[in-house]
């Protein structure tokens, strides 16, 4: 229905205490770090910004992220999902307290929403307050910094980003053009929080409004 929430569902969680050398220089992993944890979910937006939260609360950063082509419902296997993700940190235990706080966002804090009754058009339209330094990193903003992290579908999303910008101060740092490895599109945008804010709610008004009315010039 309009307006639930499509959480995301961790499909599996990984730890490798000691990685092997050979590993972490392939993954070009700062030599200070020695372990890492790995996780895979089936929605790949709340997966990246549930890594960027965990290095807001855990001595890691994050070595690896990549979307699986085509999707969720399109998986290769039982657990590859959408979205795989590798943090590193210096010990098994900074890495785990990585893991537990993006494993913690995803289940509660960031989440898809149904644009239409049908379920056919879905949405992430999510206010990060201050990035961490892998958002951040991404976007090349200052570490800190309000971010809106914008997708959905590629009509509706480039009619979101242009409602978005217009509705707000902000300005497009990233702009993930179709299609993406899952067919989406959208962008991270960046202002004050309020501004932020706002763009998200333009968004996703948009969005909701080319779902209800697709065949139509939508002003």
């Amino acid at each position: 229905m309009k307006g639930d929430a499509v959480k995301a569902n961790v499909l599996s969680v990984q730890e490798i205490p000691r990685a092997d050398r050979h590993l972490m220089r392939a993954l070009k992993v700062p030599q200070e770090y020695e372990s890492l944890g790995i996780i895979t979910t089936d929605i790949d937006d709340v997966s990246y910004a549930a890594l960027d939260e965990a290095t807001k609360k855990a001595r890691v950063a994050v070595c690896y992220a990549h979307s699986m082509y085509a999707g969720s419902s399109n998986a290769s296997t039982r657990l590859a999902g959408e979205f795989i993700g590798i943090l590193a940190g210096k010990d098994p235990e900074e890495v785990r307290s990585g893991i537990d706080a993006a494993v913690r966002y995803i289940e509660n804090d960031a989440f898809f929403y149904e644009a239409d009754n049908e379920g056919g058009v879905k949405y992430f339209s999510h206010c990060i307050s201050r990035a961490g330094s892998y958002l951040s990193k991404v976007a090349k903003v200052k570490e800190g910094s309000p971010l809106a992290y914008l997708i959905a579908p590629p009509n509706e999303a480039i009619c979101g980003i242009d409602a978005a910008l217009k509705a707000a101060e902000v300005e497009m740092k990233v702009f993930y053009g179709p299609p993406t490895e899952t067919n989406f599109a959208g962008g991270l945008l960046t202002g004050e929080q309020s501004a932020c804010e706002e763009a998200c709610r333009a968004f996703e008004s948009k969005v909701i409004q080319v779902a209800e009315y697709p065949i139509k010039f939508c002003t």
